[in-house]
């Protein structure tokens, strides 16, 4: 099908806009605004050649008529929302806002996602200093149990190796270790990462989903910054710990889970506790084991070794 010159333009447009993406991000656009009707073609035919060249491109659609087969058109082709004329300014603001965080959302999960598939190292541990190799005895003796684990101390001092080295010497080191930053999502998308959800439980939930816990049966699950967790989840993850179940957002039936749980925050959850910000018999539920993580300052002798490997790690 010949296209025409609009639609042509645009595509080439978007074509180069590709071809920089490897040496600046800013220059790949995130939406496209397109009328129904172009001078000389079809604002769908654009929309298809938009969606097929870049699918994470957010189109919106504008027209004068309110045409339910054109509606239903675009939005089957890929048109992230469609806006009939006239509109007020602040209406368009609102859809691009609504497609802004939507692609953040998606960005944010998707880099989640990558994290649980990269490749672990379960002994990237680095130091001998006196008290690292404390710290080395206490994942030996934990390594043993199925206790659950409250991981502290300054961001940057390796909670999560910790964690993962506490799973590749546990007898789950065969099951999945799942990892998830809880302050890196808004309350509602964490819910749902963590515990599931149910099809029809929230605009978007188009099936049932797994979540996290589930994911992790038989395996750990490391909940980086626990000290971030909404009130809602807190009540949920209580429920995790006290009975061994969940349930998914929108569910009525709970679902049994076997997991590891090990927490880490670089934030002082007994204080927040008083100030009424974290949940007491929560706290109590995971501070079982609590392992501290010395800084770097309390340990300086082993600045050398880090430093060789580092420099090792980044010229391999």
């Amino acid at each position: 099908m010949r296209r025409s010159p609009t639609v042509w333009r645009a595509a080439s447009l978007l074509r180069w806009a590709r071809t920089k993406r490897g040496r600046s991000e800013a220059s790949r656009p995130a939406f496209v605004i397109c009328d129904v009707h172009l001078p000389d073609g079809s604002g769908l035919d654009l929309l298809r050649e938009v969606r097929s060249l870049d699918p994470d491109v957010y189109v919106i659609m504008i027209t004068a008529y309110d045409d339910m087969d054109t509606t239903v058109a675009a939005i089957k082709r890929g048109a992230f929302d469609y806006i009939h004329k006239p509109f007020e300014p602040q209406e368009l603001e609102i859809v691009v806002n609504k497609a802004r965080e939507n692609r953040r959302l998606t960005q944010a999960v998707s880099r989640l996602q990558a994290e649980r598939s990269a490749p672990v190292r379960a002994n990237a541990l680095v130091g001998k200093s006196k008290p690292m190799l404390e710290v080395y005895k206490t994942i030996g003796v934990v390594s043993a149990s199925k206790t659950t684990v409250l991981v502290t101390g300054e961001s940057g001092t390796g909670k999560e190796l910790i964690a993962r080295a506490i799973h590749y010497n546990s007898g789950r080191k065969d099951g999945a270790f799942v990892s998830i930053n809880c302050g890196a999502l808004p309350g509602d998308l964490l819910e749902s990462e963590l515990f599931g959800h149910m099809k029809g439980s929230f605009t978007g939930a188009s099936s049932n989903k797994k979540g996290l816990f589930e994911v992790a049966a038989q395996g750990t699950i490391f909940l980086d910054e626990i000290g971030e967790l909404p009130p809602q989840a807190q009540i949920r993850m209580l429920r995790v710990l006290q009975y061994k179940e969940l349930e998914r957002v929108g569910g009525t039936h709970p679902v049994s889970v076997d997991i590891r749980l090990i927490a880490a925050t670089n934030r002082n959850l007994e204080q927040m506790v008083k100030e009424k910000q974290f949940r007491e018999d929560l706290w109590f539920r995971l501070n079982v084991f609590p392992i501290r993580i010395p800084s770097l300052r309390e340990r300086r002798q082993d600045i050398p070794a880090l430093v060789h490997h580092f420099v090792k790690r980044k010229s391999s």
